[in-house]
């Protein structure tokens, strides 16, 4: 029963989560993140806040020099 009662907790949070915000992402996608995330120290809602992109494939750094 535990497990059951923690299960709705969980998921009522996240549907709440994801009222509050008006995201556009599913209920498996959040809590997929969350998992991917469980132990970092950031806030929450820094997690759902888009990225600034991958790194630039152009740049040296990234790059093996093959000469």
């Amino acid at each position: 029963m535990t497990q059951i009662w923690i299960a709705m907790c969980v998921h009522l949070l996240l549907a709440y989560l994801k009222f509050v915000n008006k995201m556009a992402w599913t209920m498996s996608q959040i809590l997929r993140l969350l998992q991917l995330n469980l132990f970092a120290r950031r806030p929450l809602l820094d997690l759902f806040e888009p990225r600034s992109g991958p790194p630039d494939p152009r740049n040296a750094q990234t790059q093996l020099a093959l000469r």
